[in-house]
């Protein structure tokens, strides 16, 4: 029996490795920090396979930690992936001729990661409409199964902590290593100074249904757009573990 493996699936596949051994840490991070903030298993892991976006993944741990309201929480993570607009605008255009079923597939494991392989990808030669399913689907789902089996071990490493070990500051430590990078210009240092402001504030004045982590991501937002506009400086890309 023929078990050829189609060339772009092959090269999905080692295109998207180096991308994911890269999320591994952030993975297990995830699955930690769902335990720390009191989810099973199952629900850890229901929340990682619906949602599937690394950042506003670990956001909404830590709002649910926090008891926050569900609108909250589904509200923050919205905001989070609003850039997935534009990766899907920019990408459309290669998946004009697939159907809706197809699509549907392929929004669910658009990432950073995915988006960036496949416009380079198929920016470097002319692809038939399966050829660029079979690689953006088979790069896409290697990351997909590779921070799946990362969050299950961080599930199962977290019921294995002691609490002494202070597990509670795994997700602050997170977002603070994907900050650091892409603070290198105006837009981004008014986004990154004005957003945590303002959640900081918010959380000192205990503003009800923990608000204040919404209310620091629309004005991060709405800062550096503006800054953006007065300067004329466009924020670099910084690095995003598995986003959705």
């Amino acid at each position: 029996m023929n078990l050829r493996v189609p060339p772009e699936v092959r090269r999905g596949v080692r295109d998207a490795t180096p991308v994911a051994l890269g999320l591994v840490p952030f993975g297990l991070v995830s699955g930690v920090a769902a335990v720390e903030a009191g989810l099973s298993f199952a629900q850890a892991m229901g929340l990682s396979v619906l949602v599937y976006a690394g950042t506003s993944q670990l956001a909404a741990i830590d709002l649910l930690g926090r008891n926050a309201e569900l609108a909250v929480v589904v509200l923050t993570a919205v905001v989070i992936n609003l850039r997935m607009t534009m990766y899907s605008a920019s990408i459309a255009p290669y998946f004009r001729s697939f159907s809706a079923r197809w699509k549907a597939l392929c929004s669910y494991v658009l990432t950073d990661q995915a988006y960036a392989l496949a416009i380079a990808r198929y920016a470097e030669e002319q692809l038939d409409p399966a050829a660029r399913r079979r690689y953006f689907l088979s790069a896409g789902f290697f990351i997909w199964f590779v921070w799946q089996v990362c969050t299950v071990a961080g599930v199962l490493l977290g019921t294995g902590v002691p609490a002494s070990w202070g597990l509670e500051f795994a997700v602050p430590l997170v977002f603070l290593g994907l900050l650091v990078p892409v603070v290198s210009n105006a837009p981004a240092v008014s986004a990154a100074v004005v957003g945590g402001s303002v959640a900081v504030v918010g959380e000192a004045l205990a503003v009800p249904f923990n608000l204040g982590l919404m209310a620091g991501a629309v004005a991060g937002v709405l800062a550096g757009v503006a800054t953006e506009e007065l300067t004329g400086e466009v924020p670099e890309a910084g690095p995003e573990e598995v986003e959705g």
